[in-house]
Parts: C-alpha cells; sequence; structure tokens
C-alpha cells in the first residue's frame, strides 16, 4: 500500500484501539483514520456496507470482539454474532472496495495442550466458545476476502480492563490475588501489537501472522514482574493450579505464538516480553524498580 490512505477501524474505543490511533498519531504520516465517533454495529451488513461504500476505505483494522470468556460461553449467539458474523460482514464490506482487511484474533483457537510454540501452520482447535466464535471469525474473513491479514497475538494488555490492570488494582487494595502457574504463554503490550499491525498494514503481505512478543512465561512469573517492576509486594500474588481457581473459564494452558511467519518474510521483529512490560509501565509513569 503507497501513498497516503485512509483506514477504519472497528472497536477503536477498546484497548488495542486506542493504541492504534496513539500509534498513528505519534509517528504515522501515511495513515489517516476515518471519524471513530459512531458506534457501528458490526453484525449489520447493511450499515456496515453503506459505511464503507460511503467513506471509501482502503484498509479496514477489525478490532471489534467479545473477549470476555464467561459472556460468551453464557450467550453463545452473541459471542458469534459478533465474532463470527460481525468478521463476516466487515470482510464482505472490504471485499466490495477492494480494501485490505486486517483481522485481530487470538491464541485461544487453540486447545493449549501441547508444550511447543505454536506457529501459523498449526492446526487450530479451540475448546471455548470464545475460541470457537474466533476461529469462526477467522474462517469468514479468509473465504470472503483474498486481501486478508488475520494477526493472532497472546495475552494482550493495554489501558483499560486487562491482568496488568486488575492485578495492581486487587494489590492496591491489599488482596492476596490467586494467579495461575500452569498457564503459559507470552504478555504482548498493546502498544508493541498497534506497531506490528500498522507495519503490516503498510506492507504488501497477507495471510495468517502471529504477533506477540519474544519469550514465555506462567501467568504467575507475569504477574510477579508486574509487581516488581511497580513496586508493589509480590507476597500478595498465590501461585495456585488453574484448574483450582474460583469461578470462571480458563484460557489454554500453554498457548505460546511462534512469529513464524515475520521471522521468514523479516518484516517486522517483536520485543522481549519484559523490556515491552518495562516500556508500557515507564511511559506510563508506573515503573517503580530498583534497577529502573
Amino acid at each position: 500500500m503507497k501513498g497516503r490512505q485512509s483506514i477504519w477501524i472497528t472497536g477503536a474505543k477498546g484497548q488495542l484501539g486506542q493504541a492504534i490511533l496513539r500509534q498513528i498519531k505519534q509517528s504515522n504520516e501515511l495513515l489517516y483514520v476515518l471519524s471513530t465517533d459512531k458506534d457501528l454495529d458490526v453484525t449489520d451488513m447493511t450499515e456496515v456496507s453503506r459505511y464503507v461504500i460511503t467513506n471509501h476505505p482502503r484498509a479496514i483494522i477489525n478490532c471489534a470482539s467479545i473477549t470476555d470468556l464467561d459472556e460468551c460461553e453464557n450467550d453463545v449467539v452473541k459471542a458469534y454474532k459478533v465474532n463470527a458474523l460481525g468478521a463476516r460482514n466487515i470482510s464482505a464490506a472490504a471485499r466490495m472496495v477492494d480494501a485490505k482487511i486486517i483481522h485481530i484474533s487470538t491464541d485461544d483457537v487453540f486447545t493449549g495442550n501441547g508444550n511447543v510454540a505454536l506457529t501459523e501452520f498449526d492446526t487450530a482447535s479451540p475448546e471455548t466458545v470464545y475460541g470457537k466464535s474466533k476461529l469462526a471469525g477467522e474462517m469468514m474473513v479468509r473465504e470472503l476476502n483474498p486481501k486478508h491479514l488475520v494477526v493472532r497475538s497472546s495475552w494482550a494488555y493495554g489501558d483499560g480492563d486487562n491482568f496488568v490492570t486488575h492485578l495492581l488494582q486487587q494489590v492496591k487494595e491489599g488482596k492476596t490475588v490467586e494467579v495461575a502457574k500452569d498457564q503459559i504463554s507470552t504478555p504482548t503490550s498493546m502498544d508493541a501489537l498497534a506497531r506490528a499491525i500498522l507495519c503490516l498494514i503498510e506492507s504488501d503481505e497477507y495471510g495468517v501472522y502471529h504477533v506477540s512478543d519474544e519469550g514465555s512465561c506462567s501467568r504467575y512469573e507475569f504477574a510477579k514482574k508486574v509487581l516488581e517492576l511497580t513496586g508493589n509486594d509480590v507476597s500478595l500474588i498465590k501461585p495456585v493450579l488453574a484448574e483450582d481457581m474460583t469461578g470462571g473459564y480458563h484460557r489454554p494452558l500453554y498457548s505460546v505464538l511462534e512469529n513464524l511467519m515475520m521471522k521468514m518474510t523479516g518484516i517486522y521483529k517483536m520485543p522481549q516480553w519484559e523490556e515491552d512490560l518495562k516500556e508500557f509501565l515507564e511511559l506510563r509513569g508506573m515503573r517503580n524498580d530498583r534497577n529502573k
């Protein structure tokens, strides 16, 4: 994609959408974003088509999604309607105007029963409604628009309600937090993910891409590092088995993503997760460790 390009970000008010907007404002002069003031219903094909035909974006980044596992399990129809039907509508509309679609997906499309990093060529076989609905969305996008990028990431955190902010809030209140010691993946900041997406959007690349930070850790190790870097009491987190945690549905036990396509194409290199976390906290004035 050459020259100045217009893009439409669905779900622009979410954590990733906001991170992408910040990155564009800070460092990208080749992209301008269509109005994000309106909460367009991605499940309404007529509304989506009308918006795309009227505004004619050259690329669409689909961040619209229901990510809460409990919500997906409790309302299967809603989960598939947003995560699959919505993706179908956006992909089909993008094809109407020959636009590239960047569809955001997740490590939850894998079972998580192995112990080897997963590449874009490994078979996806999710077990939760969330994972199944996201995989269905991937399939819709891939089938309906040849100019697609499916971007899978893992353990994403940003400005809003997520593992990092929830952990810090609980610790601030002096609560002991149970954290799974047997769930292993790679924490990835929305900032790092946004930078990679903008690199991909301006490229001529298509297909499925894993976009996660390098390295891996358990949820407990991640939580411990967050508390260490923010000067909090590490003893307030309690390592437990995922199956013993109270309430809720659990994500895959092992979902480390190998960024194989990025490494083969040489298009982008993600940071180590520890360095990414340090930068994330530093930029928000939250870092308070002795080795700063």
